[in-house]
């Protein structure tokens, strides 16, 4: 048999790597706590089920969806956008529904990369900006994300021809995995340099509502200019701990979102209709469980930085996000501490070069464990760090 170029150059997805390594001690009998991936434990609110069920019975919502997704949908998304950032959004032509944002990230590449195009994409991050460039035959330009600017990419610092190829710069603030937030003013300044060098900016924002201590972070459509030049990625997984539903949406510009319309119509048959129903729900009833859970997460994230920091391991207190982004000990690369961690106790964390050669030298730890497992977790590490003492 003989497969495409890009199937060929295609390298497992991080994810699926780990999982194999959990799924193989498992199977011999052995206990693992992972730290892993970003896959909320607590359930999805009950009134959300509970709209699934009732929409379950509805014969309207048995049958193919609309790809773009229902205009209750996208106007309870538009209506959602405006009480949450002051953004307003023309519902019908300036959002469409996703089959999870990942789903999304991916193909929007397909819109916008043609061969020998240029897509800017931060370095550590989510490995989807670069793969979906790379399946539209276009070329990634890493951007390194440094802790000393604050894991903010330094646009100036890109090559002059470079800039002449690229077509989409990648953002996504509150980050993954370094957990850090950009502000408007760092937007603004994007939305600029965009307009300068005729870039159209994709953010990825989904983890807009997990932020801690007061903390409230912005949408990027809320810089100045930024429905010229922006479209912008988000989701009800980490919001509403709806990963298993797969239900998001993309909202921006509109001459972007039609042009994803147009692809996502010719290669997906849309979100089921009785999980845009639970979606409308979640939107647009109390957000009270966000702010339960986001207590939840700080206390969870407290207890990781405060049992890190006492081992020696540096870190820093994230304000959002779902992840601690820390230091390897001294002497040890990001993989090899991986899995020196997983072979002497079990305990899975996510290598930081896994999001690209940035990410070097640290680790990630998501706090979607159960407190628990957490607990269990940060016990073993003590474990680990008085094995090597």
């Amino acid at each position: 048999m003989k497969f495409s170029k890009r199937v060929e150059n295609l390298l497992p997805y991080l994810f699926v790597q780990i999982s194999k390594k959990i799924a193989a001690r498992k199977a011999r009998g052995e206990e693992v706590i992972s730290f892993g991936i970003g896959d909320p434990d607590i359930p999805t609110p009950a009134h959300v089920i509970d709209e699934l069920v009732r929409a379950s019975h509805d014969p309207a919502n048995h049958r193919y969806p609309e790809s773009e997704g229902l205009p209750e949908f996208r106007k309870a998304v538009a209506d959602w956008y405006s009480r949450r950032f002051g953004v307003k959004l023309d519902s019908e032509k300036e959002v469409v529904s996703l089959i999870g944002a990942k789903e999304g990230i991916a193909h929007i590449s397909l819109c916008l990369i043609d061969a020998g195009d240029v897509a800017l994409v931060p370095d550590p991050g989510y490995p989807v900006y670069a793969i979906g460039t790379m399946l539209s035959s276009g070329e990634p330009y890493y951007l390194p994300l440094n802790e000393n600017n604050r894991f903010l990419p330094e646009l100036d610092s890109i090559p002059a021809d470079i800039l002449k190829r690229s077509k989409v710069l990648w953002l996504n603030y509150p980050n993954n995995p370094t957990g850090a937030v950009a502000g408007l003013d760092y937007f603004n300044y994007v939305v600029d340099f965009a307009k300068k060098h005729e870039l159209i900016i994709c953010h990825d924002g989904p983890y807009t509502e997990v932020a801690y201590d007061g903390y409230k972070p912005v949408s990027f459509m809320q810089a100045k200019g930024a429905m010229d030049v922006a479209i912008e990625f988000h989701s009800l997984s980490k919001s509403y701990n709806m990963t298993g539903w797969r239900i998001g949406m993309a909202v921006g510009n509109q001459s972007v979102i039609d042009a994803l319309r147009r692809i996502k119509s010719n290669i997906d048959s849309g979100v089921p209709q009785a999980i845009q129903h639970m979606a409308i729900k979640a939107l647009s009833e109390s957000q009270d469980c966000v702010k339960e859970h986001n207590q939840i997460y700080q206390g969870r994230r407290d207890k990781v930085v405060k049992t890190l920091n006492a081992l020696g391991i540096q870190t820093n207190i994230p304000k959002a996000s779902l992840y601690i982004w820390a230091h390897c000990p001294q002497g040890y690369k990001s993989a090899e501490f991986a899995e020196n961690l997983l072979e002497q106790v079990g305990v899975v964390v996510t290598p930081g070069n896994g999001y690209g050669p940035h990410g070097e030298g640290f680790f990630r730890i998501s706090l979607t464990i159960n407190d628990q497992m957490l607990d269990k977790g940060l016990a073993k590490f003590a474990q680990w760090k008085n094995q090597k003492v």
